[in-house]
C-alpha cells in the first residue's frame, strides 16, 4: 500500500473516476493520505462526486509520473470519523480556508478491497492488492 501512496503523492494530481446514473465522471484529486493502514481522500459533502460515492461507491484512480502509470480499483468506504478528518487538514493545510474536520461538509474516503496496477512502457504490469 505505501508504494500506492508515494505515487499517487509524487504524481500531485490524479485522477478519480465515478459513475453518475450510468455516465462515468472523472475529475482531478490532489488529496491522498495514508492513516491507520489505509489510503484515504477527502471532498465535499456539497459536491456531486459526494453524492455519486454515496449511489455507487465503486471508483477507479489513474495517475502518471513520466512513462509510469496507476490504475487503481476500490470500494470508497465513508468515513465520519473526526480524526481522519484532523489529519488529513494537517496534511494539506491549504484546506483549511474552506474546510474544518467537525463542520457538515468534509467528508473522508478510505480505499476497500483495492487492486493497483503498475504500468510502464518498460516492463509487465504490476499488481498491488490492499
Amino acid at each position: 500500500m505505501k508504494e500506492v501512496y508515494d505515487f499517487l503523492k509524487a504524481s500531485a494530481t490524479y485522477y478519480l473516476a465515478t459513475t453518475d446514473d450510468k455516465q462515468p465522471r472523472v475529475r482531478p484529486f490532489g488529496t491522498i493520505l495514508d492513516f491507520e493502514n489505509k489510503l484515504y481522500f477527502q471532498t465535499s459533502k456539497l459536491k456531486n462526486v459526494y453524492k455519486q460515492l454515496i449511489a455507487n461507491p465503486k471508483i477507479e484512480i489513474s495517475a502518471t509520473i513520466g512513462t509510469q502509470w496507476i490504475r487503481v480499483e476500490a470500494t470508497a468506504v465513508a468515513d465520519d470519523h473526526l480524526t481522519p478528518k484532523e489529519k488529513m487538514l494537517e496534511d494539506y493545510p491549504s484546506l483549511k480556508s474552506m474546510y474544518a474536520a467537525n463542520d457538515d461538509k468534509t467528508a473522508v474516503f478510505y480505499l476497500k478491497d483495492a487492486v493497483a496496477t503498475f504500468y510502464s512502457f518498460a516492463g509487465e504490469p504490476r499488481v498491488v492488492r490492499f
